[in-house]
């Protein structure tokens, strides 16, 4: 179900993924979930109705980072609690489905950062970040010999984050 021009309808479907996802959400994610993976509004409907949720203050900024997150106010959830039944109940069924069924991966995806350079001895560093609400919860930074090695650590980062973490965690604490 495509939603073209139906603001209040588009407004309603964002409040109720951020009330289905329970945590902040970035620009990035909102958009991917609304409009690329599913066909619940246009992309350009999505980045419009952020803004205006945002100005309305039914959504606003829960932290400026390199990815600034947004999250649900009071007046948002009241708003939704209000007129949650507008929505077509086989779009907030859809929802619910999608969220219950990809929620973590959209959750490690926000959590986890990682991005690589070169060096001017030729070799790569990779950061890797795993980001809490308040700041990071784990930095670490690794030189490796080549680009390859770099993409491989790059790409393995958001299936690894949470094993290599937990790993560290009980091997420094023990």
């Amino acid at each position: 179900m495509l939603n073209t021009g139906e603001t209040s309808i588009n407004k309603l479907i964002i409040l109720f993924v951020f009330d289905k996802m329970e945590s902040a959400l970035s620009e990035r994610t909102i958009v991917d979930m609304c409009s690329s993976s599913n066909n619940w509004m246009g992309y350009m409907d999505c980045v419009n109705v952020i803004h205006k949720l945002i100005d309305d203050n039914f959504i606003c900024v829960a932290n400026e980072d390199e990815d600034t997150m947004y999250t649900i106010t009071p007046d948002g959830r009241e708003t939704l609690a209000n007129f949650y039944i507008n929505i077509p109940k086989s779009v907030r069924e859809e929802i619910s489905i999608f969220i219950k069924k990809n929620s973590a991966r959209y959750r490690n995806r926000q959590e986890c950062r990682s991005d690589y350079f070169q060096n001017k001895d030729g070799t790569f560093t990779v950061s890797l970040k795993i980001l809490a609400p308040v700041q990071p919860l784990l930095e670490l930074k690794f030189v490796v010999p080549d680009k390859k090695t770099a993409k491989t650590i790059y790409k393995k980062w958001e299936e690894k984050a949470a094993d290599l973490y937990s790993v560290i965690y009980e091997n420094l604490c023990d």
